[in-house]
């Protein structure tokens, strides 16, 4: 079976900066795959790249979604990445602040809907019909991630954790095959990290969508994650189940002593 993402000799220069170094990467149908770090070695350069965000210098981003033949998506724009079925978070938080919940969520599923601007200017009986069924399905994905009660509050009003979750019910909302998470726990508390942790499971298992995570909680990561890739200044310097990585001497050298916990 072809990896649903596979990512082969990626390289990503900034002038003279070399921020990725032929990265190889893969994600399989039904795993949470963690991609880990010093800071500054290059991970959400990697995001952006694969996202459409930068165009890499060098190397294939090769997505196969289900029912799909394999596609390279080098190059292409962020939203058409994500109507292929790639969608992700953010390291800082991007909501619309002054809209509501649902509202966030409705923007997510922009990209299912099929009026254009003639549509949205003039209002038929189909766009009115694909907006409420918008609503609906925007609705429907606050209630899988336990958001319905907030659903007409404004973005800004949310608790920090719930805005995280916001964040993915949105991305959720664009019906993702593969979904791109960059430090989703940054900032939480343990509360909301371990239901943060509930969450992703969840949303793998019940949703059948990948997983792919960017992550400095080594705790969150190793009972969460599949496999493990690690990167150093732009390398992969390593790869392997939690167990193999938490007692792997390059990944431990790589992050200068500091430890990681089960």
């Amino acid at each position: 079976m072809e990896p649903i993402l596979a990512v082969k000799n990626l390289s990503m220069n900034f002038g003279g900066l070399r921020a990725l170094d032929r990265l190889d990467l893969d994600v399989n149908q039904g795993e949470i795959v963690a991609l880990i770090g010093p800071n500054g070695a290059g991970k959400t350069t990697f995001f952006n790249c694969i996202t459409g965000i930068y165009t890499p210098t060098e190397g294939d981003i090769l997505i196969t979604p289900p029912r799909n033949s394999v596609q390279r998506i080098n190059g292409l724009k962020p939203n058409t990445i994500t109507e292929l079925g790639m969608a992700r978070t953010f390291q800082n938080i991007r909501l619309f602040p002054k809209m509501t919940v649902l509202e966030n969520v409705m923007i997510g599923r922009h990209c299912r809907l099929s009026a254009g601007i003639l549509g949205a200017v003039f209002q038929g009986k189909k766009v009115r019909k694909e907006e409420e069924r918008a609503v609906t399905d925007s609705y429907a994905v606050l209630e899988k991630i336990g958001l319905a009660q907030f659903v007409n509050d404004l973005a800004m009003n949310l608790p920090y954790g719930a805005q995280r979750r916001l964040e993915i019910a949105r991305a959720l909302a664009t019906e993702p095959f593969l979904l791109l998470l960059d430090e989703p726990a940054a900032g939480m508390n343990p509360q909301e990290t371990q239901e943060l942790n509930e969450l992703i499971v969840r949303i793998r298992d019940t949703e059948k969508i990948s997983i792919l995570l960017i992550e400095h909680d080594m705790k969150l990561v190793m009972s969460l994650s599949d496999r493990i890739f690690v990167m150093d200044y732009g390398k992969k310097i390593a790869q392997g189940a939690p167990r193999e990585i938490k007692s792997n001497p390059v990944v431990i050298k790589a992050y200068l002593g500091e430890e990681f916990h089960a």
